[in-house]
């Protein structure tokens, strides 16, 4: 059985197509018995390219999902044309496309996984996560990272974070579960009037039915996340696993082994529990804002 996402629905996005569609090619490959390295022959492609296909890392040319198909065996042409879509559709770039001159290639990738999640946990250390930052917020934060860059480049990249804020307000918005550090609410980046209208952003946030955000005070002492912050994205359809997203100053890591997957689970959970419940974080913001960063 073929499947196809909904027209519209919230996993409509490039990089999520990408991922059903190599999950279908590796079913199909499996209960055919073809191994990896036929299926690289069949297509004049290496192993390692299959590999990449299934798990959705790369884009699909139409001729090479249409010979694999044959060699698996799949000869309903309704069956057929419906992957072939899929594959169509894929290769259809994503709003972010526009913003290439300011995006590196490993963040792209993960554009398109949370424009597609339907749950978003994470846990921040240093910065508010980009989601939920201020304009004058993230433009202080995309100064300390691109401090010679010049006024129109600066625009742009602020402009990209308010950009991936609307998924938020979309119709159908993914839940967005975020734990921050309470050093991220009294680093004042950007300074006090900055961080005055940031903070006030967030408490006005949490009245949002689809976010929820806590705070790990510094009474709570070592935690289970001390290594960093990372994000866990999950997706609306089952055949989807979860990913791990962990950003690195250069790059970013991507993990979807059960083993990994199970590990940050964990941690997050344990987050959540030695946090603030969520119903206490506007008492909290509202303290710091008193205590900090009053008029």
């Amino acid at each position: 059985m073929t499947m196809v996402p909904a027209e519209g629905g919230p996993t409509t996005g490039p990089t999520v197509l990408r991922m059903l569609l190599g999950a279908q090619l590796r079913r199909l490959r499996e209960s055919s018995g073809v191994t990896r390295e036929g299926a690289g022959w069949e297509i004049r492609a290496s192993e390692s390219k299959i590999s990449r296909m299934e798990l959705g890392r790369v884009g699909f040319k139409e001729r090479d999902v249409s010979d694999l198909l044959t060699l698996y065996g799949v000869t309903e042409e309704q069956e057929r044309e419906a992957l072939l879509k899929l594959a169509r559709d894929a290769n259809s770039p994503g709003w972010w496309h526009r913003y290439g001159d300011v995006l590196p290639t490993w963040f792209q990738s993960y554009l398109g996984l949370e424009a597609a999640a339907a749950l978003i946990r994470s846990y921040e250390v240093q910065f508010v996560p980009g989601l939920l930052q201020t304009r004058e917020y993230a433009r202080a934060v995309v100064l300390l990272g691109h401090g010679a860059a010049g006024p129109a480049e600066i625009d742009r990249r602020v402009g990209l974070r308010m950009q991936r804020q609307q998924l938020l307000r979309r119709e159908h918005p993914p839940q967005l579960w975020a734990v921050v550090d309470e050093a991220v609410l009294r680093r004042p980046i950007g300074g006090v009037d900055v961080m005055r209208g940031q903070l006030t952003a967030l408490i006005e946030a949490t009245k949002s039915p689809n976010i929820r955000l806590q705070v790990i005070p510094f009474a709570a002492g070592g935690h289970a996340a001390a290594g960093g912050a990372f994000t866990i994205l999950r997706f609306g359809d089952q055949e989807l696993p979860d990913i791990v997203y962990i950003e690195q100053l250069t790059s970013a890591i991507y993990l979807d082994k059960r083993d990994d997957l199970d590990y940050y689970a964990v941690a997050m959970e344990r987050l959540c529990v030695e946090a603030e419940p969520p119903e206490r974080t506007p008492e909290i913001l509202g303290r710091l804002l008193d205590d900090l960063y009053a008029r």
